[in-house]
C-alpha cells in the first residue's frame, strides 16, 4: 500500500494526533506546562505552514499557468 504524503501532511486529524501524542509525553517527563503549550503551539503553527504550502502546490499543479508568483512575474 503507498502511502499519499501530500494527502497525509495536509490532514488536520494527523497534526492533532501528533499533538495529542505529543503534549502527554511531555507532561509525564515533568516538563512545564508552558513550555508544553509553547511546544503545541509551534507544531500547530507548523503544521498550518506545511498544509498550505503542500495545497497551494496541489491547487497550482493543475493549473496551466504556473504559481501566482510565476504570474506575477510575467507581468511585469
Amino acid at each position: 500500500m503507498k502511502i499519499n504524503w501530500k494527502k497525509k501532511l495536509t490532514d488536520r486529524r494527523l497534526w492533532a494526533a501528533v499533538i495529542g501524542f505529543i503534549a502527554p509525553v511531555l507532561l509525564a517527563f515533568g516538563v512545564a506546562d508552558k513550555t508544553v503549550a509553547e511546544v503545541t503551539a509551534a507544531i500547530s503553527a507548523g503544521a498550518a505552514v506545511v498544509s498550505f504550502v503542500i495545497a497551494d502546490n496541489i491547487s497550482h499543479s493543475s493549473d496551466k499557468g504556473g504559481s501566482d508568483c510565476e504570474k506575477d512575474d510575467k507581468d511585469k
